[in-house]
């Protein structure tokens, strides 16, 4: 399987994790010119979640979580921007950014991983 094939894989089996969480899914894969979103949910509190999905099948190249780096949550407060404006601004929303990690078959969610950047 190629990379695409495995995070479309693992980014699905996050989300139906997600769901059964109580979020509802409303976008998968949110692209922009400045990079991607890996799933944008709704929390049941009314909370806009931007979600990053890592895997990996050992920890010889390191945890999963630890790749969400620097400049990975930079662009990913920017594409949440973009995804804010050209959604109405979200009013009434508050938003936050989680990561679920997926090392082998375990699965573990980090809710507000990472503050808002700008």
């Amino acid at each position: 399987m190629n990379k695409r094939t495995v995070g479309a894989r693992y980014e699905e089996l996050a989300a139906q994790y997600l769901s059964k969480q109580g979020l509802t899914i409303l976008e998968r894969n949110f692209r922009s010119r400045i990079g991607e979103i890996d799933l944008i949910a709704r929390d049941p509190d009314n909370a806009c979640v931007f979600i990053e999905v890592k895997y990996r099948r050992d920890a010889k190249s390191g945890q999963p979580f630890e790749a969400v780096d620097y400049k990975k949550r930079k662009t990913i407060c920017k594409v949440a921007d973009y995804y804010r404006l050209t959604h109405g601004g979200l009013p009434g929303c508050s938003f936050r950014f989680d990561v679920i990690s997926i090392l082998g078959d375990e699965i573990t969610w980090y809710q507000n991983a990472f503050p808002y950047m700008y």
